[in-house]
Order: structure tokens, then C-alpha cells, then sequence
């Protein structure tokens, strides 16, 4: 991912929208100052998306030792380290308008699945500050958590088609009717998503929920191509993996709020500037050439 190429996209979208979101933020009476700072909002933006590919785990190490020493060409007038971590908290909002245009569209498959955001260890919840009133505990396949959910639905190309941040307690199925609005075909989940009250809210709207089953559940008979589509799921799970170990979506260092979520939005859009998602590659011809179990 080249930083000229994320940096003109981001600084098309600024043109656009930064004098429409100044227009229309709500003011007091009290008189305020409006310094400008010597980097602009997409020089901000853009450093904090391409952190997310840089390869480096920390940011304070890629801030200081990429972009300050190999990057002062692209940004002359580069702030202290401190500073600009002040800076981040102002690049949310920008972050999730921004994100929301590098949306994919739905192409009638769809897979959805939840990601766990470890915010710090088990042993220090206790003395964890930061999101004391934020965070809970959850459970995942590998056990108990502190921290949020990251719910993604995405299409059959690795297309991002929509998320939600929720609490680490919050039932997979309670996001699911926000998280597919406007999506239509069939949506494949993991056990978590069984639920028949899901399944005939989904379908009512023209959504259809596949879900694998238990050992106790009485086994239906499936059409071949959702049996091959539920095999499948491993495009929203390697979406996950290369959140986790590529765009450092997770790590126990926040010392904010406002700037964990910088972070995983930062993180989800750096994604989608990836040269290659992880596709099925599934043709017109193929799906056609599937038999249907009746």
C-alpha cells in the first residue's frame, strides 16, 4: 500500500467533506479559539491509516522511527510525537465518514462473524482505568475476555459490508438486524447465529440466515451450494486474522477512548486499501453448475 496513493484519496474525501462537517457542528455562546494546526486533516488520517501496514506494533516506534526520520518529505511540517497522539482524538469522526465510502456493496452471499478486542489481560481488569465503563467481560471459542466485540459482515470478495463495535457481554445475534440492513441473498454464520426468531426476522426481509448445526440439532437437508458456502466461512475468519496480526487492531496499550476507536477504524479502512482481498472467486457458470439437494 503506497502512502501517496492512501494519502490522495483521503485528501479528495477532506476536500469534500471537511468544510460540510465544520458547517454543521453545533456551537455555544462561549467564544473559541479555531487554531489551525500545522498538519491538516488528511496528512492526519492518513499517518494513522497507513500505521496499519507499516508492519510496526506500536505506534509511538512507527511514528518516530518511520515517519519522522523516512517520511519528512511527503510531510514537512510533522509535529512531536505527543502532539500528534492530542491530534488523533480530532481524526475520529472524519475516520468513520470516511470509512463508511470504502464500504463494499452486498452481492447476495454474505458472511458474518464476531472479533474479540482484548483491551488488557484477565489478571489487571481491576485496575484497568481507561475503560472501566466501557469494557466487560465476554466469552469467545477461546475463552474469557475483557474488552469489546467487532461484528463484520463482508461479501464473497472480502468486501467490508458492515460493522459494529459492542461490549464483550453483548450476544452475537443482537447486532445482527442492524448489521444487515440493506444486505439481501443469504448470510452464513457460525453456531453462535442459530436462533429461529432471527432466522424468520431475517427472512422476512428477504435475507436468508444459514447457520451450521449441532450435535443435538435435528440435521436439515441443505441445497449443495449453502453446504459448500458454509465450508466457505474461512474468508470472514482470515478477514479477522489479518486484522489481528496485520493491522494491529488489537492491543492492550490504549490510554483512550476516543483513541481505541481511532485505531480500529484506522485499521479497517487500511484494509481496504489492500491490494488483494481474500476472495472465493465463485463464477456465474460455477454457481449454475451446482447440484440441489430436494
Amino acid at each position: 500500500m503506497e502512502i501517496v496513493k492512501v494519502f490522495c484519496e483521503i485528501d479528495d474525501f477532506c476536500l469534500y467533506f471537511e468544510p460540510e462537517w465544520k458547517k454543521n457542528l453545533i456551537g455555544n455562546a462561549e467564544k473559541q479559539r479555531d487554531r489551525k494546526s500545522t498538519l491538516c486533516l488528511s496528512e492526519i488520517m492518513t499517518i494513522i491509516v497507513w500505521f496499519h501496514s507499516s508492519g510496526y506494533r506500536t505506534f509511538k516506534d512507527y511514528y518516530i522511527q518511520e515517519i519522522m526520520k523516512h517520511h519528512l518529505w511527503a510531510f514537512p511540517k510533522l509535529v512531536s510525537y505527543n502532539r500528534f497522539v492530542e491530534l488523533m482524538q480530532s481524526a475520529l469522526v472524519p475516520l468513520c465518514f470516511y470509512l463508511d465510502t470504502r464500504k463494499g456493496s452486498s452481492s447476495g452471499i454474505a458472511f458474518i462473524d464476531s472479533l474479540p478486542l482484548v483491551v488488557c489481560h484477565n489478571r489487571r481488569i481491576y485496575s484497568n482505568r481507561v475503560f472501566t465503563s466501557t469494557a466487560s467481560r465476554g466469552k469467545s471459542s477461546m475463552g474469557w475476555f475483557y474488552g469489546f466485540k467487532l461484528h463484520l459482515v463482508v461479501n464473497d470478495i472480502g468486501e467490508l459490508i458492515s460493522f459494529r463495535i459492542t461490549a464483550g457481554n453483548i450476544n452475537d445475534r443482537e447486532p445482527v438486524q442492524i448489521l444487515t440492513k440493506g444486505i439481501f441473498g443469504k448470510l452464513f454464520g457460525d453456531r453462535g447465529y442459530i436462533s429461529q426468531k432471527l432466522f424468520e426476522l431475517l427472512f422476512d426481509k428477504g435475507l436468508q440466515l444459514i447457520t451450521s448445526t449441532t450435535k443435538k440439532m435435528k440435521q436439515k437437508l441443505l441445497p449443495m451450494f449453502d453446504k459448500v458456502m458454509l465450508r466457505k466461512r474461512f474468508i470472514i475468519e482470515t478477514v479477522n486474522d489479518q486484522l489481528q496480526n496485520i493491522s494491529q487492531i488489537e492491543h492492550s496499550r490504549h490510554r483512550s477512548l476516543v483513541n481505541f476507536f481511532v485505531n480500529i477504524i484506522a485499521a479497517l479502512i487500511s484494509y481496504t486499501f489492500r491490494d488483494k482481498l481474500p476472495s472465493l472467486n465463485i463464477r456465474d457458470f460455477e454457481l449454475s453448475g451446482l447440484p440441489v439437494i430436494l
